[in-house]
């Protein structure tokens, strides 16, 4: 879900001959739906095994992609490697399960890429931080070092905004990356920073290690809402339009597949949802199932029920951008995102949809 530093745009730069040749291989494999066969869209993911983007691989474990006549190739951003909505941008793959504020990232350095369908209404993340650490808002950053999962990434340009908003400059306080899971926790251990943001699984390692508390919530909606003055739109599926124009038909296949399984997030129980994740995801050497389900408890009010973009988030979320200073041209926010597809699937599915959908300015 990052936005890599010059070093990895030029590997960026490196993969475009190979995109464009994969991007050719999938553009052709998912027009050949229209002739009665399965389309496949490859989708990269900022990691399949975090709680904030489970929906992606749920749909795949619940049979969903099959169900709705579309094979979804998944793959997950590797640390250090190229971010998925830059493999995306790219032609790599031709979806990314990546943050909504990219879309408004690319249109302000003229690249037009949109959000189709939307699972999440806040980040999903919380500021771990040490008990030495005395951070309970931004207003305690100053002075401290600062994980985030990349320099430039979504939970970087959170860091910041939460600082902005209590009056703190980027200059009287540190930011370093210390990506996710093992490598997040043992930066909390080993000093080398007061404070954290992540999400789960992670969080409850945290917790369960005894190396930090939750000092900020942005991991559920009303917690963002507090934090951030309104739903932050965070996880969702974003591919280029002119992709997005040209496979109509198959992105309207995904975004069936993802609002079914939104609805079934909303009707069944954490424990459901583990039970039908891959062992692996829900336990391993930083949780037990037990922990990952009593987290997913906490924190399962992120998802949004219908797939819908929430009315005021692409506000909020343009705000942090241009308060952070990430965006300092005009945005046109009705090219960053689209709500038809995941209004037709409500309808053709008959599920009552609940979240107030966002108008053509946010």
């Amino acid at each position: 879900m990052s936005r890599r530093s010059a070093a990895v745009a030029a590997s960026v730069l490196t993969v475009l001959a190979l995109g464009s040749v994969s991007a050719c291989s999938s553009t052709s494999s998912a027009a050949s739906g229209g002739g009665g066969g399965t389309p496949t869209v490859k989708l990269m993911a900022g990691g399949l095994d975090k709680q904030i983007y489970l929906p992606y691989q749920l749909a795949q474990q619940l049979g969903f992609y099959k169900k709705y006549g579309v094979n979804v190739q998944l793959s997950t951003e590797q640390d250090g490697g190229v971010g998925a909505e830059d493999a995306m941008a790219s032609g790599q793959v031709d979806m990314a399960g990546a943050w909504y504020n990219h879309t408004i990232e690319f249109q302000a350095k003229g690249k037009a890429v949109e959000d189709v369908v939307q699972l999440s209404g806040a980040p999903g993340e919380r500021e771990m931080c040490t008990k030495k650490s005395g951070v309970h808002s931004g207003a305690d950053f100053r002075g401290k070092t600062l994980g985030v999962t990349d320099l430039g990434s979504g939970t970087d340009t959170l860091t910041q905004f939460l600082a902005a908003k209590k009056g703190v400059k980027t200059s009287q306080f540190h930011r370093i990356g210390v990506g996710a899971g093992s490598t997040a926790i043992a930066a909390l251990q080993n000093g080398k920073v007061d404070c954290v943001m992540t999400t789960q699984p992670t969080v409850a390692a945290i917790q369960k290690k005894g190396v930090g508390t939750s000092a900020i919530d942005l991991a559920t909606t009303s917690g963002a809402t507090a934090a951030l003055g309104g739903a932050y739109p965070a996880a969702g599926v974003l591919a280029r339009t002119d992709w997005v124009n040209s496979h109509k038909a198959t992105v309207q296949k995904v975004v069936d597949a993802l609002v079914a399984t939104m609805h079934w997030i909303n009707t069944h129980s954490a424990a459901d949802i583990a039970n039908k994740l891959p062992a692996s995801y829900v336990s391993n050497q930083l949780v037990t199932k037990a922990d990952y389900i009593s987290a997913l408890t906490e924190d399962k009010g992120q998802f949004l029920p219908d797939g819908l973009m929430p009315a005021g988030g692409p506000k909020t979320s343009l705000a942090t951008e241009q308060l952070v200073g990430d965006v300092k041209s005009s945005v046109n926010l009705s090219k960053t995102f689209t709500n038809d597809f995941a209004l037709q699937a409500n309808k053709t599915e008959g599920f009552k949809t609940t979240t107030t959908p966002a108008g053509p300015n946010g």
